[in-house]
């Protein structure tokens, strides 16, 4: 399998499945392509029918969505295990999954991924904004509700398409300095000692890129 992500430091969407593989010991080929240049767009479109990263190629099958690629691997390549086992909590690590792919659009404006910054003043701007500070507050509670279901350290027990939907989430705290009650502060941790996290962190502290947002 071929997944063709974009930059680390910048391309959220392509962390989250590239993660889910990489916990799952899932083997594949990584192709990545530089955003925001003049041939980003005729290069993604060679081989995402979306225009978008990330895209997973699996021999004459291509699918074009992080969420998609999560689940496609899981059926495919990871037996099932990256879901919860039970009934009830694969629903709700289904359910959040899905609001994550879908909404916190006020978080993901004015709180881009940027792995390799840090940004305070720009930070506090954003979550004096009522609808930014409204996305932390839904985030945190279904990371509080999550935890104390399951009694950590994953939102669900064992790593899940969950945490790593929540994954750029983690890097955004940490970029602009949302401040957070130590239990979901040891969340934050989980997510960043992961072997995996900690490679995608420092290939997106190596990128020399930037791209202005």
């Amino acid at each position: 399998m071929k997944l063709v992500i974009g930059n680390k430091n910048y391309s959220s969407w392509s962390l989250r499945p590239w993660l889910a593989m990489k916990m799952a010991g899932v083997a594949f080929e990584e192709l990545r392509i530089v955003l925001d240049r003049p041939d980003t767009k005729g290069n993604i479109r060679a081989v995402s029918p979306s225009g978008k990263v990330p895209c997973l190629l699996d021999g004459d099958l291509t699918i074009w969505d992080s969420l998609a690629i999560c689940e496609y691997v899981n059926e495919t390549y990871a037996a099932g295990r990256l879901w919860p086992a039970e009934r009830g909590a694969r629903a709700r690590a289904r359910a959040v999954s899905a609001e994550m792919h879908s909404g916190f659009t006020a978080l993901r404006l004015h709180m881009p991924m940027d792995i390799r910054s840090r940004h305070a003043e720009r930070g506090a701007q954003a979550q004096a904004r009522a609808e930014v500070a409204a996305d932390i507050e839904r985030i945190c509670a279904i990371w509080s509700e999550a935890l104390q279901g399951s009694g950590g350290p994953w939102l669900f027990g064992e790593f899940s398409i969950a945490d790593a939907m929540y994954a750029p989430v983690v890097t955004r705290f940490a970029t602009y300095g949302a401040p957070l009650p130590a239990p979901l502060a040891a969340y934050s941790a989980q997510v960043f000692a992961a072997a995996p996290m900690q490679q995608w962190v420092a290939a997106a502290r190596a990128e020399t890129e930037t791209i202005d947002y």
